[in-house]
């Protein structure tokens, strides 16, 4: 279904977006959102402007999983199809002829009830090479909260103490998820954190930390560890249909100091414009990463911002409205809007308080 130019408006509200995954969560993501009974599920992440298809084993046939749609008109639409029919007014052409009906990037709501896999991603010259893609999945976290229930909310991020590739093969094979969870550093995190997670750097998410995530286009990842929350991997889900070997390449067996650590994976935002009581802030940029972006709105009374390009905001705390082009919707935690190219000046309106947005982008 395509619709005329005139009736793309200035402002898209994308509907939810559960995905199913291999772990339970996504409680938070029920309260965030005001719903009536909050449980964890086997959907525990919402996909934003998704333009990406989720890959899960067992659920081949369902063609649609992970792509976002819109609501315009009382009609439905893949954001995907929307962009392909008109991509001088959703994401510009400049950004069509780059990459296409993709959004450039996928981010994510994440509220994982336990730990996640113990896992990495390509970077994207290993991704050229071995996965014909020219994106890897490199990603960014920025830290929302936690469940009350976990007392040290943290992540693993890179070596600590760097095993040789041997030992790691051995460990993997053995499923010996205390000696692989020792190799890797544990950081703690707290609400306002930010990290990037380069590919090639093994990672993984501990149990109850709630994040906005953003990522390389691709569900590209090898999981060494195969059993989380009662669900064994299938063999074809661990190392992407390939053996051990291959996994094993994907890792960047090296140790950085606590210094390296702190300046190429800690996030330091800084501040890009001041309007009265509202600030923006730049979180992720060209200091960290060339894959992505993300601004901090902190929205005050009102903040007026005015973009050559598209992007996506997610309201994340606070309530407020969103008004361009003469029309304006209102804003809740858990709400997610596309601005698309053809908006001019957007205006964001707080409502008894602070309401703060996070602004993705390529």
């Amino acid at each position: 279904m395509t619709m005329s130019n005139q009736h793309i408006p200035d402002i898209i509200k994308l509907s939810p977006n559960r995905v199913w995954r291999t772990y339970q969560g996504g409680r938070l993501l029920d309260a965030m959102t005001s719903q009536p009974e909050p449980a964890d599920t086997h959907f525990p992440e919402n996909w934003i402007a998704s333009t990406t298809r989720a890959v899960n084993h067992g659920r081949e046939d369902m063609v649609e999983e992970g792509l976002s749609k819109v609501d315009i008109d009382g009609n439905t639409y893949i954001l995907k199809d929307l962009i392909t029919a008109h991509p001088e007014l959703t994401v510009g052409l400049e950004h069509y002829r780059k990459y296409g009906a993709d959004a450039g990037f996928l981010l994510k709501f994440l509220d994982p009830a336990i730990r996640l896999h113990i896992q990495c991603h390509p970077t994207i010259k290993f991704a050229q090479k071995y996965l014909s893609s020219n994106s890897g999945k490199t990603e960014g976290y920025i830290i929302l909260g936690s469940r009350e229930e976990v007392k040290d909310p943290h992540i693993y991020l890179g070596f600590d103490k760097v095993p040789t590739k041997d030992e790691m093969k051995a460990a993997i094979k053995a499923q010996d998820v205390d000696f692989m969870l020792s190799s890797l550093r544990k950081i703690p995190v707290k609400p306002g954190d930010a990290f990037l997670v380069p590919g090639g750097q093994p990672h993984a998410i501990g149990a109850g930390v709630f994040m906005v995530e953003i990522m390389e286009p691709t569900d590209f990842a090898v999981r060494v560890e195969f059993e989380r929350g009662g669900y064994v991997l299938p063999e074809s889900a661990r190392f992407m249909n390939r053996d051990i070997d291959f996994a094993l390449s994907m890792f960047e067996f090296n140790r950085l100091s606590n210094s390296e650590i702190e300046e190429n994976f800690f996030v330091q935002p800084s501040e890009l414009e001041h309007q009265d009581k509202s600030t923006l802030y730049s979180v992720i940029d060209n200091r960290y990463t060339k894959c992505f972006k993300v601004d901090r709105l902190v929205v005050d009374g009102c903040f007026r911002l005015s973009r050559n390009s598209f992007y996506i905001a997610v309201v994340v705390s606070g309530k407020g409205e969103i008004s361009s082009g003469g029309m304006s919707l209102k804003a809740a935690p858990g709400d997610q809007f596309m601005i698309p190219f053809k908006s001019e000046e957007v205006e964001f309106h707080s409502e008894d308080g602070k309401m703060e947005i996070l602004l993705a982008s390529r």
